[in-house]
């Protein structure tokens, strides 16, 4: 398998862009990361826009205009891009679970 320059994704911007499969502004990202982690990750504003910053430059996500939505309020979404290297890595960690759990059950026997 060939390594992708992207991964492995930090645990921060894979929850992000997870979060992002439905277009959310930054304050509902931070909820959404918070939830899908059972609360494990929390995330400073600093930290989130920081990392919006740079998905953005590397066209992992997208701003979106939504009707009727404070200006101010800007709005992101996953991009193909973006999904792609999220699927990529979710396959990375799966072969490591099972890697992991293969050798884990060598040595019990």
């Amino acid at each position: 398998m060939n390594r992708n320059k992207y991964l492995p994704l930090t645990e921060t911007v894979y929850y992000i862009l997870l979060a992002l499969l439905e277009p959310a502004h930054g304050y509902r990202i931070m909820q959404k990361v918070e939830e899908l982690s059972n609360g494990q990750v929390k995330m400073a504003a600093g930290t989130l826009y920081g990392a919006i910053e740079n998905l953005l430059k590397q066209k992992f996500i997208l701003p979106v205009e939504v009707k009727g939505q404070d200006s101010r309020r800007k709005v992101y979404k996953i991009t193909e891009k973006g999904r792609e290297v999220l699927e990529l890595d979710l396959e990375r960690m799966k072969h490591m679970i099972t890697i992991t759990e293969q050798a884990l059950a060598q040595t019990e026997e």
